[in-house]
């Protein structure tokens, strides 16, 4: 039986209020200007349900109740981002992503401003975002690596058209950084002076694990340590603490306030997925390590692993090391099969508007990953496609790629952005004619 009593539908582009429906508009006019009494509830009621990305397969739907979830992300922004009444905070974000929640909560609880926008960053221009960030004085920006990425092919000059001096903190999540897409941020939007708060934790989070603070001193992609309260570490496959500069499985020993209660309707998936690996141990599928100075660093999902020959590595570094040439716009590293190395990498590339994907080219990237990793991660092949496949957060789903590239059924695909990208990678490994 449907539990749902209403449903309200604020009017976009048109469209409005049909049938059984309610308009929010119309509710809102016969409202009272007094303030509504709030409802008296208990700390563990549930608070709203929440859906994970989709990177790894089915989204799923974590349950978070009101005081936990309350309490740490109104700590969490107050002190990660250094947010103060009179701040204006937007993160660049679909609201059904977790930083819809994190910033609109942190925001009000904090007696600041949340500037929320319904559409691409990118729309009618690629200044869009620093167009918002001059006409609303947006202090406290946060964004996605993949779409910095994306502005970079801009130019600079797009940027500086507006006046961001509003800015006093740069904020990011969703996947690892690359060194360059990292330091363009840093001088171009930054002007070389303001700190770059990347943080890491996720929708079954509730919160962070890793984060730096706006006075910690900081590294070009680091997440600084442990965020506030939280006692995470990296281990190795028999859950052992690793040394500085090993990668391992980041995971957390201790309950922290806003940790999802469950999967909605799955309890058994939820203890599959995070608790019996190591049993009291959430382990929470992302590679990472340490290095000699105490910084942290995130290398990717560990379900996205390659292991070539018996090494490992994560497709950041891939990743990385192809954004370093001046054709690339962004990419995704994949393993395949191979009888002999047990897995080859394949590289999906996206050039910049105007570049010529000749055989020479695949042929320069596929040495560009050598020099930068050794010649045992030569990639056997780099594709060149329109566009890649992303979840509505705008994380690359690594998963898919592999998929169809290997002529597999690509699962649940509910979380795509655009399933056109999937056509386009097919098209480009058809044999050419």
């Amino acid at each position: 039986a449907t539990t749902v009593e209403a449903t309200v539908v604020l009017a976009l582009a048109g469209e409005g209020a049909t049938g059984d429906e309610l308009d929010w508009a119309e509710l809102i006019e016969a409202e009272s200007d007094e303030p509504l009494e709030s409802e008296r509830l208990d700390s563990e009621h549930p608070l709203f349900i929440g859906y994970t990305s989709g990177t790894t397969g089915k989204p799923k739907g974590v349950l978070h109740v009101h005081g936990g979830f309350l309490v740490k992300i109104a700590a969490e922004v107050a002190y990660q981002v250094d947010i103060r009444p009179g701040d204006v905070l937007h993160w660049v974000t679909d609201l059904g992503w977790i930083m819809g929640p994190w910033e609109i909560v942190g925001a009000l609880a904090s007696g600041s401003t949340v500037l929320l926008y319904d559409g691409a960053p990118t729309h009618p221009g690629p200044d869009r975002l620093w167009a918002m960030v001059e006409r609303h004085g947006i202090t406290i920006l946060g964004i996605s690596p993949t779409l910095i990425r994306a502005l970079i092919s801009a130019g600079t000059d797009r940027i500086r058209r507006h006046d961001l001096s509003s800015l006093r903190i740069l904020a990011s999540t969703g996947e690892p950084w690359n060194p360059d897409a990292y330091l363009w941020l840093h001088r171009e939007v930054g002007g070389s002076r303001l700190p770059i708060i990347n943080l890491s934790g996720g929708t079954e989070v509730g919160a962070c694990f890793l984060s730096p603070s706006p006075i910690s001193a900081l590294k070009a992609c680091t997440l600084g340590g442990p965020a506030l309260g939280m006692d995470v570490d990296i281990v190795d496959a028999a859950g052992t603490p690793v040394g500085p500069g090993e990668v391992g499985e980041l995971v957390c020993r201790q309950p922290w306030p806003s940790m999802t209660r469950g999967i909605w309707g799955d309890p058994d998936r939820y203890l599959e997925t995070y608790w019996r690996r190591f049993p009291g141990v959430w382990v929470h599928g992302d590679w990472a390590t340490r290095d000699e100075d105490g910084f942290w660093f995130l290398h990717g999902r560990s379900d996205d692993t390659l292991s070539v020959a018996g090494k490992r590595l994560g497709p950041a570094e891939v990743e990385s090391a192809l954004a370093s040439d001046p054709a690339v716009a962004e990419s995704a590293a994949i393993g395949v099969p191979h009888p002999l190395k047990g897995e080859t990498i394949w590289c999906f590339v996206v050039l910049k508007p105007g570049v010529d994907p000749a055989p020479a080219l695949a042929t320069r990237l596929r040495n560009v990953v050598a020099e930068h990793l050794g010649r045992s991660f030569l990639p056997s092949k780099v594709v060149f496609v329109p566009e890649l496949p992303k979840t509505r957060s705008a994380k690359i789903v690594r998963r898919v790629i592999r998929a169809v590239a290997l002529a597999e059924d690509p699962g649940d695909l509910s979380s795509l952005e655009d399933l056109g990208s999937l056509e386009g990678i097919r098209r480009a490994l058809e044999p050419s004619s």
